[in-house]
């Protein structure tokens, strides 16, 4: 059965990462896998995570399953943190939420939600996104078509593109928006494009599909939302889904959740046992551990008091090293760099050829991936003016 199977393509990130780790050259950068790192290049495990499991491994009584669901106090929880408390929506118990195995697998359900309730139904996403987008909500059976977003040659958003883009979307189409952080160019809405966009779905009967996977890194954690919960107020039905792999550090738990807007609070039950049924057929239950933290963490003032100092420490450190990073490249090469200065989260495209990105790799030991999008958290103290000096010998 197996014979004829030919190997897939690398992952360009995944493939890079075995790159990178087969080097042997002792000074090297890997700027492709999209992870925080502090100043000494550690992916650390927070403080408040660190408390959150001596509290747990006290007071845990049980491994038992916690049902396809999840936890219901982690999806009150999550969804306060998402909208906050007294948003019309959950005043109106308008909303259904799921514990999902990380940000993809709140992708994965609401694909799979979309394509029960509405058959093959159109996504448009942002040309550039997230590349696993496409494999997700693909994957679902929906169709894809992108619009426009990036400007490669103003390093910002090409608003009347983007809106002349959607403008072609039909009623009931899937628009999938970057909630903050916009990944891979770090190009964000303001608020005049969430306005903007808020009329262009409710005149079009759009139905936004927001992906949350960096709240708290961009602006803070109540400014990164201030947009989605202002869109939020006025349309009818949405989808939102979380990541807690970037924001509380634990990338390898899989902790997330999907929210489902509904316009009558009627549907909710309903909802909610369809996107139960949907994950029991796929991963019938989600793990439990990372959530429990999260719960642990938002329930406890003091807990949430350490993990939101710790998150703002790392907004603060992205923002210091785009401001250095911006500075030391244009005066190293004469060229104005000050655009990464304007972005936000953890990714940049720099804007460098594929033959350029190659020539890093091989003769200077600093990996990128070929679209030139760079993690600026990788960068530190002590790789800062080598990855200057490698940009300064290609461009």
């Amino acid at each position: 059965m197996f014979e004829n199977i030919s190997p897939l393509t690398a992952d360009p990130i995944l493939g890079l990462m075995a790159e990178f780790r087969d080097d042997k050259r002792e000074m090297k950068i890997d700027l492709g896998v999209g992870v925080y790192r502090d100043d000494q290049g550690n992916t650390p495990i927070m403080q408040a995570v660190k408390e959150a499991e001596k509290q747990k491994l006290e007071i845990e009584s049980t491994k038992s399953y916690i049902g396809p669901n999840g936890s219901e106090r982690y999806n009150k929880f999550i969804q306060n943190m998402t909208l906050g408390s007294n948003h019309v929506v959950i005043k109106d118990q308008r909303i259904a939420t799921i514990q999902t195995p990380g940000g993809c697998g709140a992708l994965k359900i609401g694909a799979e939600l979309i394509k029960k309730v509405k058959g093959s139904s159109r996504v448009w996403v942002s040309s550039p996104t997230w590349a696993n987008h496409i494999p997700l909500l693909g994957g679902a059976g929906l169709k894809i078509n992108d619009y426009d977003y990036y400007c490669p040659k103003t390093k910002r958003i090409d608003k009347s593109k983007m809106f002349e883009t959607l403008e072609k979307a039909s009623d009931g189409d899937i628009i999938l928006v970057h909630g903050c952080c916009h990944n891979p160019s770090g190009v964000d809405l303001d608020e005049e494009d969430w306005n903007n966009l808020t009329e262009l779905l409710m005149r079009k009967n759009l139905i936004p599909f927001i992906d949350l996977a960096y709240q708290g890194l961009g602006d803070g954690l109540e400014e990164d939302v201030k947009g989605i919960r202002k869109l939020l107020s006025s349309i009818p039905e949405a989808l939102v889904a979380c990541s807690y792999s970037k924001n509380f550090g634990l990338y390898r738990e899989r902790t997330g959740g999907l929210h489902v807007i509904l316009s009558s609070a009627h549907t909710t039950n309903a909802i909610s046992g369809q996107l139960g049924s949907i994950a029991r057929g796929i991963y019938s239950m989600p793990p439990a551990h990372g959530a429990l933290l999260v719960e642990q963490i938002l329930g406890d003032n003091y807990l949430t008091s350490i993990w939101a100092g710790e998150l703002n420490e790392m907004r603060n450190r992205i923002l210091d090293l785009r401001m250095k990073l911006a500075l030391k490249l244009s005066e190293a090469t004469n060229l104005d760099f000050n655009f990464i200065t304007n972005q936000k989260g953890m990714f940049s495209f720099l804007g460098i050829s594929k033959e350029q990105i190659n020539t890093l790799k091989n003769k200077h030991a600093i990996y990128m991936v070929d679209s030139s999008r760079i993690n600026i958290a990788g960068l530190n103290s002590n790789n800062l003016e080598f990855f200057v000096k490698g940009i300064k010998a290609v461009v």
